[in-house]
């Protein structure tokens, strides 16, 4: 399982949906730039309260890849 893929399971055992998208690109300084699409529904959910969802995806995210790629990584988050 890469990055994209993990990160992909963990937003769609959130929210449920199928309609996620997760894509990635390189950034400046070989950052790792992924970018979470969300129907518009479930975003707050996605998010959660104060932002606690989406910091436990960050630091879950981070923590797989600091065992696997040791990039640096940027997640966003945006609906559609």
């Amino acid at each position: 399982m890469n990055i994209i893929e993990y990160t992909e399971f963990l937003v769609k055992s959130i929210c449920e949906e199928d309609l996620v998208k997760v894509s990635s690109y390189l950034g400046e300084e070989e950052k790792v730039i992924i970018d979470i699409a969300v129907p518009e529904k479930v975003l707050g959910s996605v998010i959660g309260k104060d932002g606690k969802n989406i910091s436990a995806i960050r630091t879950l995210v981070n923590a797989y890849n600091y065992l696997h790629e040791k990039k640096q990584i940027e997640i966003n988050v945006e609906s559609f």
